[in-house]
């Protein structure tokens, strides 16, 4: 399959679709998911267009890790999550719907379930304060 750059991520890289961004260098971007599992659930896209962490270059990889884990980081200082899991879906029997390659940071408490990948989309608004604790202690 061929890299499909009207998928939502080309879009929001491009400036098409809005999103609640945490955090964005020359290489990568993170960003609310709109469908979050937890609150707090954020993506992390690279900056170059790939379906999947096997067709990203061993660059684009390396900066997508870096900033996964700095935004991890930020989403655990952040929110004071005692946990963070980070998942990655490859292809659509992996569970993969958007095809470009991402990052999930979602934060973990026990006894707090876990949602359901892609089911309900929340009002953005409600987004951009839980974002500024992320931003926040990204800065600290």
């Amino acid at each position: 399959m061929a890299y499909d750059t009207g998928n939502i991520f080309a879009k929001i890289l491009r400036g098409e679709i809005p999103s609640v961004k945490v955090f964005e260098d020359d290489k990568t971007l993170a960003f609310m998911d709109v469908m979050p599992q937890a609150e707090g659930h954020v993506l992390v896209i690279p900056k170059e267009p790939a379906e999947n962490i096997l067709t990203l270059s061993q660059e684009g990889a390396a900066a997508m890790m870096a900033t996964t884990q700095k935004v991890a980081k930020a989403v655990k200082k952040g929110l004071q999550a005692p946990g963070v899991m980070l998942a990655m879906l490859n292809g659509a029997p992996a569970g993969q719907s958007v095809f470009h390659v991402h990052f999930h940071i979602i934060p973990r408490s026990a006894g707090v379930d876990l949602g359901m990948h892609a089911r309900g989309m929340v009002d953005p608004k409600t987004l951009e304060p839980v974002a500024a604790k992320i931003r926040s202690a990204l800065e600290a």
